[in-house]
């Protein structure tokens, strides 16, 4: 058993992009809301933290609605390589939004450039715990997987 003292919440996920602008293109506008934070951020403690002593890292914090920060990390670094984005893959993080409409919101993704790994969209939760739920997953900038998740109503 955990102990709640321990672990408070989610405080942020974190997300390495190629390029922060091309991402905030696609973030801000789906979110409806503006990066609170845009720099480059080199202090000592940084590199010794992440493993890179010396880095510099183009960054930018967005704030997600229900609480929450999406951080979009450019690691000013030689030798980096995109990854495989597919979701069978050890280590692949997707980022779950809740939604009022899976619909709307999936329709609004694509049209700000989100790849839709089904291209017929949102489908129905038919067993489970989530059943009656609508879900979507799409590959959004550097094969970022996102979640768009309609609760059942």
């Amino acid at each position: 058993m955990t102990d709640p003292s321990v672990v408070r919440g989610v405080h942020h996920v974190g997300a390495t992009v190629a390029d922060v602008d091309a991402a905030l293109a696609f973030w801000e506008p789906f979110l409806g809301v503006e990066a609170r934070f845009r720099g480059l951020l080199s202090r000592p403690y940084l590199g010794r933290s992440v493993g890179h002593p010396g880095v510099e890292i183009d960054a930018a914090i967005v704030d997600l609605p229900g609480g929450g920060v999406l951080e979009l990390l450019d690691y000013r670094l030689d030798g980096r390589r995109a990854g495989d984005d597919d979701t069978k893959h050890p280590g692949n993080v997707h980022l779950c939004l809740a939604v009022a409409d899976a619909g709307a919101a999936f329709a609004r993704a694509v049209g700000l450039g989100a790849r839709p790994v089904n291209p017929d969209g949102p489908v129905d939760v038919d067993a489970g715990p989530n059943r009656g739920a609508r879900v979507a997953y799409l590959r959004v900038h550097d094969g970022i997987s996102v979640e768009l998740f309609q609760p059942p109503s």
